[in-house]
Order: C-alpha cells, then sequence, then structure tokens
C-alpha cells in the first residue's frame, strides 16, 4: 500500500471575465463625417440643402438688385437638380428590397406597404429616365410625360407612407404606455428598473424620428403634389415651396447623420 500522501488539487483560478470595451463618450467628427459622406443618401442630402437653399435665396427679394447672380444661382439649382438624379441611379432597389422584408400582418398593412413602398420605387425607376432625358441621352421631349409619372407615383408613395407612419406613432404610443406604467409601479414599490428606462428613453426617440419623418414626407408631398398642379395650386408659391423643400432636406440630413 502506497503510503505517499496524496498530491493537494491544482487551484481553481477561474478566467477572468473580459470587460466591456467601454463607449466612447463623444464621436471623433471627421470620422462621423467621413462616414456620413460615404453614404450615398448623405451625399444627395447635401445637394438638396444646396439646392433648396439657392431656390429659397433666388425666391426672396435679397437678389433683385443683382439680376447676374440671380441667374448664376438659377443655373447651379439647375445643375444640381440634375446631379440628384444621377445619385438615384438603381435607388428603386431599396423599396422592392423594403416591400420584400416588410412584416404584413393583414391585407391592410400589404395595401399600404405596396402603396408606399411601390410608389415611391416607381418614382425613383421613372427618375432614371428624367436623368438620361435631360442629360441628353433620350429625346428631351419625353420629358415631360416622365415627369408627370413620376410626380404622380412619388405623390401616391408619400400618401401610403403618411399612413403607415401614422400607424406606427399609435403603436409605438401605445408601447410607451405600458412601459411607463411598469417602470411608475416599480418605483413606488422602490424597485429600480434601469433597463426598462434604458428602452422607454431609446422608444421617445424614435417616436421623435418617425414624427419628424411624417413631416418630412408631408413636405416632399406638397411639392410632388405641386408638380403634378404645375405650379398653378393655391399653395403654389415659390418662396413656400423652396421653404418645403430646405425643411424635408433638412430633416433628411438629421436622420442620415444620427444613423451612419
Amino acid at each position: 500500500m502506497d503510503s505517499r500522501p496524496a498530491a493537494p488539487p491544482p487551484p481553481h483560478n477561474p478566467e477572468p471575465k473580459p470587460k466591456p470595451k467601454p463607449k466612447p463618450e463623444h464621436r471623433d467628427l471627421l470620422n462621423h463625417v467621413e462616414a456620413y459622406l460615404a453614404k450615398r443618401d448623405g451625399v444627395d442630402k447635401l445637394l438638396k440643402i444646396s439646392r433648396y437653399t439657392a431656390k429659397l435665396i433666388i425666391a426672396s427679394s435679397l437678389l433683385h438688385s443683382n439680376p447676374a447672380l440671380s441667374h448664376r444661382l438659377k443655373t447651379f439649382e439647375s445643375s444640381v437638380g440634375v446631379s440628384r438624379k444621377a445619385f438615384r441611379l438603381g435607388k428603386f432597389v431599396q423599396d422592392l428590397n423594403a416591400f420584400r422584408n416588410s412584416h404584413r400582418h393583414s391585407k391592410r398593412d400589404l395595401l399600404l406597404s405596396l402603396i408606399a413602398h411601390g410608389g415611391e420605387g416607381i418614382y425613383y425607376f421613372v427618375e432614371q429616365f428624367v436623368w438620361l432625358a435631360k442629360s441628353g441621352l433620350i429625346d428631351p421631349k419625353h420629358v415631360p410625360i416622365f415627369q408627370r409619372i413620376s410626380a404622380w407615383t412619388e405623390f401616391v408613395g408619400y400618401l401610403g407612407s403618411v399612413t403607415m407612419k401614422i400607424r406606427d406613432l399609435r403603436l409605438m404610443a401605445e408601447d410607451e404606455a405600458c412601459l411607463r406604467g411598469s417602470v411608475e409601479i416599480a418605483g413606488l414599490r422602490g424597485v429600480k428598473c434601469v433597463e426598462e428606462e434604458e428602452r422607454l428613453g431609446k422608444l421617445r426617440e424614435k417616436r421623435l424620428m418617425k414624427k419628424l419623418s411624417i413631416v418630412q414626407d408631408l413636405a416632399d408631398g406638397v411639392m410632388a403634389l405641386d408638380d403634378i398642379l404645375d405650379g398653378k395650386g393655391p399653395f403654389s408659391k415659390p418662396l413656400f415651396m423652396a421653404s418645403a423643400g430646405l425643411l424635408s432636406a433638412l430633416i433628411s440630413t438629421h436622420k442620415n447623420w444620427v444613423s451612419c
């Protein structure tokens, strides 16, 4: 019989848990700008701001005493408008994917999704031919019919989009009310719900972005309706149209800036 004492078991050294990487408090501005400009929508929205700022200046009384500068701004505005159409090449594919990936729980949801994504998708598809016609590859005589089709489909798409977003806002409001009630009840019991409070804050931010998106769609929809009416509607004032376009551009720029 072996009388040697048994060897002590090796000490248990649990592997240290990896420390979570600290989140940067402030993102580097230049890196953020680079990421923003790398996106097609980012550049497109900057062009949109430039175009409607020029339109706003032209529509105001600032350049009545300087017709040469006014002419240059009109040329710039027209050139930027054509350039923006080039940035939309193939953009209709986004609407095809959005329609394919949308959650449709009823026939009503299917119809709204078809109107919103279908209308916008056809609009972007036709805009490619508008760009080709204005660039000289297609006979310019086709421009009016292309523009009328794009204006109608754009307007229909915004109607569907606004309807869908209003429905989403109602669902978000219900979720926020339930979550807020849970947080308040936990607070009365002296229980901290850090996770629920964070979810509530994110939900409120999401609702705010959705409201801004509705304002943007309404502004763009008004401009599409103005195109349908050939600038002869009761609201077809150059200053008003330019302001609506600039408002839409600023909101979409903010959305793209936050998301990148």
